[in-house]
């Protein structure tokens, strides 16, 4: 198809996802065609600075052709064939690898074809699994307000955001909310004043509440409690010290599964393969996806300690579970080879030296009045933007809807960064671009947020 026909195709054919239709309404849909490393192009030519990575996944950057000819390898060798009760050698192999990279004994590895099903299966071997240890009240989970676990009816439910749940209620029961991790808010989510000041004091709060939901639920209830080491929906909350240390405590007291989501903090975003590693915790399963083939092909997984797999090791129980296209050989065989990017390039070192330059290049656009907050880790930050710095006042919702989706969204992309201005917690800029990234990128990133912020405030 020409151009003009494809663009519209878009206008007339396509459902695009989380997309209000409305705005395009007699305007053209933004059409990317083409990457090139840290940069997208559009149809008409002009670049853009893949701030956001795709959506947090292209983490070896664009146009890669050693993977695009891993994948046409395997098509050509083995193009399909299902895990269901029959290998495939790619899928063995990158379970392998992948048990090597895990901490602790998380040596099992169930693929899917994306996060929102890994996060799916996880629930479900929960479930399972602790009918199977004869405690099958044990069926709640407990996860964080804001966090964001994925779109399938049972993720969907762990999802601590009401306005993606409510068009699609009644949910799956048993999804218990507690307070997350910002502590630029600290102050008004504990109700105790000064906490923000005491990131420690607040952290060991802020775990022991799901503690607490756990208690209240009847810890014979609750099956699993579900967090992401550095939260995305909200704009990037890391977690304060300590908190994760008293939340595998609290998890072990009770008998809870700790499950680790790292769809986004998997795979070099923090500066750690897994990103439990970034903050010295050991969970009972990870979920992760996206930087796991760089976006070249689909794929998911979820993986857990040898305990969880114990019951299904021998005899004749099983995990009723699966999708057709989970463990899929060519997404395999292009996960394989973007490991061995991962390896060959020190990527997990690339992003560790460099954190601290992406973090102070961010920082510094704290002197504009719009920026309340930067915070993140890795390659993974949120700016937040506030109406009055002093107080902390945020945008309500008809600003927020003006600031994000009547200019900002727009000015960024015009401007020629690719990133997401998002309002599911409060009003935030995120980031999270190509681990290939270094101090040139930084500081373009750096002057389109300034002027582009700078004429939002004078906007306003």
């Amino acid at each position: 198809m020409t151009h003009p026909d494809v663009l519209k195709a878009a206008q007339d054919n396509l459902w695009m996802h989380f997309t209000r239709h409305g705005s395009y309404a007699g305007a053209e849909v933004p059409m990317i065609v083409r990457g090139e490393g840290a940069y997208v192009y559009d149809v008409h030519g002009k670049r853009y600075l893949d701030g956001l990575a795709g959506l947090f996944v292209v983490q070896v950057g664009h146009g890669r052709a050693e993977l695009a000819e891993a994948a046409a390898k395997q098509a050509q060798e083995l193009a399909f064939f299902p895990l269901w009760s029959y290998a495939h050698p790619k899928a063995a192999e990158l379970a392998h690898r992948l048990a090597e990279l895990t901490p602790g004994d998380l040596n099992r590895v169930f693929f899917t074809t994306g996060g929102g099903e890994a996060v799916e299966s996880a629930w479900k071997l929960a479930k399972q699994y602790f009918k199977i240890q004869g405690k099958p009240m044990k069926t709640k989970v407990v996860s964080r307000s804001i966090a964001y676990h994925g779109t399938p009816q049972g993720a969907l439910s762990i999802t601590g955001i009401p306005g993606l749940k409510q068009m699609f209620e009644p949910l799956v029961p048993g999804a218990i909310k507690a307070p997350n991790t910002n502590l630029y808010r600290a102050d008004e989510i504990s109700g105790f004043p000064g906490f923000d000041k005491e990131p420690e004091a607040f952290g060991r709060w802020a775990a022991d509440q799901i503690g607490k939901a756990i208690e209240m639920e009847g810890p014979d209830t609750v099956a699993a409690v579900f967090v992401e080491p550095v939260q995305n929906a909200g704009g990037c909350f890391p977690p304060p010290p300590g908190y994760f240390q008293r939340l595998r405590e609290i998890c072990d007291q009770h008998d809870v599964l700790l499950v680790s989501d790292e769809v986004i903090c998997a795979f070099g975003r923090l500066g750690t393969m897994f990103g439990g590693q970034k903050f010295d915790y050991v969970p009972d399963i990870i979920t992760c996806a996206k930087g796991l083939t760089s976006g070249y092909s689909p794929i998911g997984a979820m993986i857990v300690s040898d305990r969880l797999f114990e019951p299904f090791k021998t005899g004749n129980e099983t995990f009723a579970h699966g999708y057709t296209f989970g463990g899929h050989p060519v997404s395999s065989a292009v996960a394989l080879a973007n490991l061995d990017i991962f390896e060959r390039e020190g990527l997990l070192d690339h992003v560790t030296v460099n954190e601290p330059i992406f973090r102070a290049t961010l920082e510094g656009l704290r002197d504009l009045p719009i920026v309340g907050d930067v915070r993140g880790a890795g390659y993974f930050y949120g700016i937040e933007l506030v109406k009055d710095k002093s107080t902390k006042e945020t945008f309500d919702a008809d600003e927020s809807e003006r600031l994000l989706r009547g200019f900002l969204s727009k000015a960024l992309y015009d401007a020629g960064l690719y990133c997401r201005a998002d309002d599911r917690g409060d009003p935030v800029v995120q980031l999270a671009p190509p681990l290939i990234i270094g101090p040139k990128e930084f500081d373009e990133i750096e002057s389109i947020l300034r002027a582009v912020l700078t004429e939002a405030w004078n906007h306003l």
